[in-house]
Parts: structure tokens; C-alpha cells; sequence
């Protein structure tokens, strides 16, 4: 099979990690600059993906498309694909409910194969391995297969139903990051009355609890922009399920009391807390 050119949709974090990893068996890896932060910039350039002027040139050029993006974005940027009517694979790789994946699916249709993916894990740099699940065609999942083989990013193939890889991943959403919120809640009562060293020495007893790890309340905050609106997606396919969405809107309201620690890697806790108490 030859090698295919893949663009990449855009390089955030998560999305210039997965798309470095897909340079090992791609003939190259393409992001579009235009209108981009030098943040974005900076990060392709790092991970060698190659800079293109324009949205219709990695559209042109491309065999396989990935979009890997802020929820609320995804379909804006699944239309403006779609305006280009772009015949390739397009891997739906963001954190968005089933339902409007399967929108988006219908949306680049009949041009484009659409692929569902899932990413659940953390980047895939300094060792980490995450899983990127696939649901949709058969033909076009051995492709993103065929694409990650040998690469830190393990690809998993859950069926040809598009929208299971989503769910999947909002599945594990909404239990992995409500439970880092209910650390920070349990954490912040337990200082408020001087207790939190002992709630944490309890906690500790119990290692496969998140309460024994209250250092990562500073890494959910800096992280609380992007939970936020995936909590919300999660909440929303909860609904859609006739299952109760409250605890996840409620754990997405609180992490809103930390939108302004946006990536801060010089959070401690205590900083966490006190943003968490005094908004």
C-alpha cells in the first residue's frame, strides 16, 4: 500500500503529538498555518509537520484528514471540509457525542469516508501510548490501522458503527474527569475546615482511589478549558441515552471557576483551591 499524505486538523497539543506519530508511515503530514497562533506554529514545526498556506491545499493534497480540535469546533470545520468537497478519509477525532458525529458523517458524505475516533489517553510524547478507537467502514479503518502501526498511538478498531468510537470516549470522560473534580470538591472542604492532610493520609490507604492523588487537582485546573466542553458533549450524550446529565453539567460549572488557569504549569495546589473557593 502506498504511503499517504495526511493532513492534520489542527495541531493543539493532543493533535500535533497523534500527527508526528502518523509521520512514521505517511509520505507527509500536512497542517494548514493560516490564521493559526505562533503557539500552533511553533508546535508543528517541532513535531516536522509541513506547513501549507491554505485549508484547500491540505485538502487537495491530502488521502486522510484528522480532525483533532476543541469540541464546539468540529462541525464549523467538518463544513468547511465539506465546502471543498474533500473524497478522502476523515477521521472525526474530536471529543464530541455520537450525534453529531453521525451528523458529521452525514454532512461529508457521499464525497468522504468518515471515520469515528476516540483518543483516550494523554499525548502521545516522553513514553505515553494512547488508544486511538475507530468505529465506521471496514476498508477505511485498516487504513488509520495501517497509519499508526509501529507508533506510539495503538489504533483499536471497535466495529463499522459510527459513533461507538465517541461514545467510548465520552464514557470514559465522564467518569475519569468528574472523579478528578470530586477529588479537588472533597480536597477543598477538607482544607476549609484543616483536615486535608488527613484526608489525604486516609486516601493514601487506598491507592486506586483518585483521592490519593490530590496533586492533580493543579493539572485539572490548568486543564479545566478543555474538560469543560467535553463534560458538556458527555452530558449531552447522557441525555440523549435517558440517563440523568446533572452531575456532569455540574462538574462542568465548577471547572468554569478555573478558565483563567488555562495551561498554567506553575499551578500548585493550594493555588487550585484557592481559584476553586474564590472565583
Amino acid at each position: 500500500m502506498d504511503q499517504p499524505t495526511v493532513g492534520i486538523l489542527h495541531p493543539g497539543s493532543m493533535g500535533a503529538a497523534v500527527a508526528a506519530c502518523a509521520t512514521a508511515n505517511a509520505a507527509a503530514v500536512l497542517w494548514c498555518s493560516a490564521g493559526r497562533s505562533n503557539a500552533s506554529t511553533a508546535r508543528a514545526a517541532r513535531f516536522d509537520l509541513t506547513p501549507v498556506a491554505a485549508l484547500s491545499e491540505l485538502l487537495d493534497r491530502s488521502d486522510i484528514v484528522i480532525s483533532l480540535c476543541p469540541p464546539a469546533a468540529a462541525e464549523d470545520l467538518a463544513r468547511d471540509v465539506a465546502a471543498h468537497r474533500f473524497a478522502g478519509v476523515y477521521v472525526e477525532a474530536n471529543a464530541i457525542n455520537p450525534v453529531r458525529t453521525q451528523r458529521i458523517a452525514a454532512l461529508l458524505a457521499p464525497a468522504a469516508t468518515v471515520v469515528d475516533g476516540g483518543v483516550v489517553g494523554s499525548p502521545p510524547v516522553g513514553g505515553k501510548t494512547p488508544t486511538l478507537y475507530l468505529s465506521g467502514p471496514a476498508d477505511a479503518t485498516v487504513r488509520i490501522e495501517a497509519l499508526f502501526a509501529g507508533t506510539a498511538v495503538q489504533a483499536a478498531v471497535l466495529g463499522s458503527e459510527v459513533g461507538k468510537a465517541s461514545a467510548l470516549k465520552l464514557s470514559y470522560a465522564a467518569f475519569q474527569k468528574t472523579s478528578r473534580v470530586l477529588v479537588a470538591l472533597a480536597v477543598g472542604m477538607a482544607r476549609e475546615h484543616g483536615v486535608d492532610q488527613e484526608l489525604i493520609e486516609v486516601a493514601s490507604r487506598r491507592t486506586d482511589s483518585y483521592l490519593s492523588e490530590p496533586q492533580y487537582v493543579a493539572k485539572t485546573a490548568a486543564r479545566a478549558w478543555r474538560w469543560g466542553p467535553e463534560l458538556e458533549e458527555a452530558a449531552d450524550a447522557l441525555a440523549a441515552a435517558g440517563l440523568p446529565p446533572e452531575m456532569l453539567r455540574a462538574a462542568v460549572s465548577t471547572l468554569a471557576r478555573w478558565n483563567d488557569a488555562k495551561d498554567d504549569g506553575e499551578l500548585t495546589l493550594n493555588d487550585a483551591l484557592d481559584r476553586l473557593a474564590q472565583p
